[in-house]
Formats: C-alpha cells, sequence, structure tokens
C-alpha cells in the first residue's frame, strides 16, 4: 500500500508539473498562431486524442452509460463550456504575456473550491479554511481599493471557472477523461465553426502543405491528456489531500516562468496581494496535511 501511494505522489506531482512547465512552454511557443485558433486546436486534438485512448482502455461502455443519463449530459453541457471558458482564458493568458495573471488563479482555485462546496455542498469548514478564504478575499479586495487595473481579471476567470468545473463534476461523478471527451463533443461543433471563419478569411497557420506545423499542432491533444491522466491516476492512489498539496507545483512554475523566463512585469501591488494568497495557500496546506 505504502509502494502504491508514493506511485501516486509521483503520477501526481508529475501531472502537475507537466501542467506548470511542460504546458507553459508548449503553449507560449506555439501561440504565435493566435489564442483563437489555438483554443479550436485544443478543442479538436483533445477530442481525437480521448477517442484514442477510449478505444485503448476499453471505455466505450462507460461513455454510453453515461450519456443515457440525461441529468449527466445537461452537467457535462454545461462544465464543457467552463472548460472551454477556462482554456481559453488561460491560453488568453498564455499568450499575452499574462502568465503571472494565471498563476494567480490556479493558487486561489482549491481555495474557491472549499468555499464552493461549503455553499453548496455544506461541507465542513474549520477556522484555519474560514482563515484561508478570508485572506483571499482580502487579496482581491485589497487590488480593487488600490487600483481595478491591477485586478487580474484573467486570474480571476481561470479560477472561477476551473472552480466551478470541478463543483459540477463532483456533483455527477463521472470518469474523469471519459467525462471530457463527452464535454469536449459538446464544444466540438463550436469548435469547428470558429475554424471554418478563421480558414475561409485566410488566417489560419494550421495548414496541410507544413506537415511540421501540423504535427506541432496535433500535440495540443496530447498536451491537454496525458497530465490529466497523471493526475487523475495520483488522486487514485494517494487520495484528494496529498494530490491537493502536490497541485500546487502548477502555479508556481508558472509563476516562476512568468517572472523568471518571460520577464512580466510584477508590480509592488501584485507583490502584496500575492503574499496574502501565498499565506491563504500555507494555511490551507498545513491544515490539509493535519486532516490526512
Amino acid at each position: 500500500m505504502n509502494k502504491e501511494f508514493n506511485k501516486g505522489l509521483i503520477l501526481a506531482g508529475f501531472g502537475s508539473f507537466w501542467w506548470g512547465f511542460f504546458g507553459v512552454i508548449y503553449f507560449k511557443s506555439i501561440s504565435y498562431i493566435g489564442h483563437i485558433e489555438l483554443v479550436v486546436h485544443r478543442c479538436l486534438w483533445t477530442v481525437f486524442t480521448l477517442i484514442l485512448t477510449t478505444f485503448i482502455f476499453s471505455k466505450w461502455s462507460i461513455f454510453f452509460k453515461i450519456i443515457k443519463n440525461k441529468y449527466n449530459l445537461i452537467y457535462l453541457f454545461i462544465s464543457g463550456f467552463l472548460i472551454l471558458i477556462n482554456w481559453g482564458v488561460w491560453i488568453y493568458a498564455i499568450a499575452t504575456d499574462r502568465i503571472i495573471d494565471a498563476s494567480f488563479g490556479y493558487f486561489i482555485m482549491p481555495i474557491l473550491s472549499v468555499m464552493l462546496g461549503y455553499i453548496f455542498f455544506k461541507e465542513e469548514l474549520n477556522k484555519k479554511r474560514i482563515f484561508s478564504i478570508i485572506l483571499v478575499v482580502l487579496s482581491i479586495f485589497f487590488l480593487l481599493v488600490v487600483s481595478i487595473s491591477s485586478l487580474p481579471w484573467v486570474g480571476l476567470i481561470v479560477a472561477l471557472s476551473w472552480s466551478f468545473y470541478n463543483l459540477i463534476r463532483k456533483k455527477i461523478n463521472v470518469d474523469t477523461d471519459v467525462g471530457l471527451l463527452i464535454e469536449s463533443l459538446f464544444i466540438l461543433p463550436f469548435a469547428l465553426i470558429a475554424f471554418y471563419f478563421i480558414a475561409s478569411r485566410g488566417y489560419n497557420d494550421f495548414q496541410l502543405s507544413d506537415p511540421p506545423m501540423m504535427l506541432f499542432i496535433f500535440l495540443a491533444g496530447p498536451m491537454t491528456v496525458i497530465p490529466l491522466f497523471l493526475y487523475v491516476r495520483g488522486v487514485e492512489l494517494c487520495g484528494l489531500g496529498p494530490t491537493g498539496m502536490i497541485f500546487y507545483i502548477t502555479p508556481t512554475l508558472q509563476f516562476l516562468l512568468g517572472y523568471f523566463y518571460y520577464d512580466e512585469p510584477f508590480s509592488i501591488t501584485k507583490f502584496v496581494s500575492f503574499i496574502f494568497i501565498w499565506i491563504a495557500v500555507i494555511i490551507y496546506l498545513k491544515d490539509l496535511h493535519e486532516t490526512n
């Protein structure tokens, strides 16, 4: 059992590292094609990749069981658009040198999820978690008071879309990858329509005459699905508490890449707000450690 637990930690850690490092490097390197076309390709090739994995892992029986339930389909339709918003805003952040703002969102996301769990599922809140939520609110309020232009709207949308996405997925409790396939199929028609308009106006960088570029864009699917599989498998082996702590590898790496590698601006105002967030995260992680 200890071996399984350690294996789970490694898988969740690598999945989080992938999201925070490889994901940023890849999507940043290809962001010159335009964030709208990049979101479209992420949708397209995520569907393609998940269809392959559903065949490989023989999960079509799970797929058809899920879609027979109309309530599952309604919830997955809503969560599909939430993940589209999340992908779109995150890629926009990558393309417009706002990686630090996006990391803000992923720092506060687990704490917002705790608050939503209390509101919608009546999950218990202890003093430490309440204090963490208060610090997050204070951080946002501080930025609003100092200057509304300092407020990381990108990070807030990333955090809220992903928190509500997790909320809905928790409500229906379906397989992560199969659920993502159904969500992706819901948003696929919109992605195809968007690609048609981009291509018809000659704005597309995806060209059949450029195989290396095609292959590079194809990677948007695996770059989305592989870390998901790693992290979810890690959760299965060692639980939500430990993997919740490990998840913070993702925003930490995003922040470090944004500040040190991509030389994004980081004002004193944002630094002060991040101090509130980091204190909230430390308190939250300490509480997770004590309760697991």
